[in-house]
């Protein structure tokens, strides 16, 4: 099973994306859209396990947020689950980055909000 926070709109996974928790990702990114909550990263420094329902979700929910001039972005870490993303061929899909900061730090509309919030990217 994992667990979701959000922090507006970072989506931060603990556990397994799976065939269980994949549709339930999906259904998460498109609710945010939804609600317009189109740049959107997801943490999966706390996965650990992902298979290929979870990357047809991921790779599903991506294209889901471009269709609406959005962008998904993966914190992946160093791990194991950065190996499978690299492995499929999906690190040249995605933006991938070790950290949340970095991810922030290299996006244009992450920046744009962080500045008009008056939040430095160290926060």
């Amino acid at each position: 099973m994992w667990n979701e926070r959000i922090y507006d709109p970072e989506v931060r996974i603990d556990g397994d994306i799976d065939a269980y928790a994949a549709p339930q990702l999906r259904h998460r990114v498109t609710d945010l859209a939804g609600h317009g909550t189109v740049h959107i990263i997801a943490d999966l420094r706390g996965t650990g396990f992902l298979d290929s329902a979870g990357l047809g979700a991921l790779v599903g929910s991506r294209n889901e947020l471009r269709t609406r001039g959005g962008s998904l972005t993966l914190v992946a870490g160093t791990g194991p689950i950065l190996q499978i993303i690299r492995m499929t061929g999906l690190g040249d899909t995605f933006a991938v980055h070790s950290c949340v900061r970095e991810a922030i730090a290299a996006d244009q509309h992450w920046q744009a909000a962080v500045i008009s919030e008056g939040i430095s990217t160290g926060e």
